[in-house]
């Protein structure tokens, strides 16, 4: 196991979701290397945890709509795959993050960082509100908080009519 081999300190977060396997049995894990999950050309969809899952969902309903989304497994928020990143948008032109987290502080602004000062793009954000949690199923949740797919396909169309010609 990759984390049992870091020299340093490490966190680990489980879910209680029960999500489909989206992973290659034969996949290598390592620390700070995204996987490329579906390769587009329209819109760059990051995503960690659970939300890659829900990312997935959406980039079959945005093929349906015409939309081509990269989508790229973030496993590891630090390090983060700066170079991964940057190849994809600077393909796309614009990127939805998505994270099962507070949109401060997490996946959404450390990619948003790293475009700041790297290549600045449009960016839409799908994570939660600074609220309090509350208590419910895991799909009870991810629906009040918008961490589903329809919010992402929202996200990405808004995206898509920001990027640049």
């Amino acid at each position: 196991m990759a984390i049992a081999e870091y020299e340093g300190p490490v966190y680990l977060r489980f879910g209680r979701p029960v999500i489909p396997v989206f992973t290659d049995p034969d996949q290598k894990f390592e620390i700070g290397k995204a996987w490329m999950v579906n390769e587009g050309t329209d819109v760059t969809i990051i995503a960690t945890g659970h939300m890659v899952w829900k990312a997935i969902e959406a980039g079959e309903k945005l093929a349906e709509l015409g939309i081509d989304a990269e989508i790229i497994n973030i496993h590891t928020i630090k390090p983060l795959d700066d170079e991964a990143i940057l190849k994809s948008v600077k393909k796309t032109g614009c990127v939805v993050t998505c994270e099962e987290h507070n949109k401060f502080g997490g996946l959404g602004e450390s990619v948003a960082r790293l475009l700041t000062t790297e290549l600045p793009t449009p960016q839409e954000f799908v994570a939660t509100n600074d609220t309090f949690g509350e208590s419910g199923t895991p799909d009870q949740l991810m629906s009040k908080y918008g961490l589903d797919a329809v919010n992402i396909v929202e996200a990405v169309q808004k995206v898509i009519g920001r990027k640049k010609a």
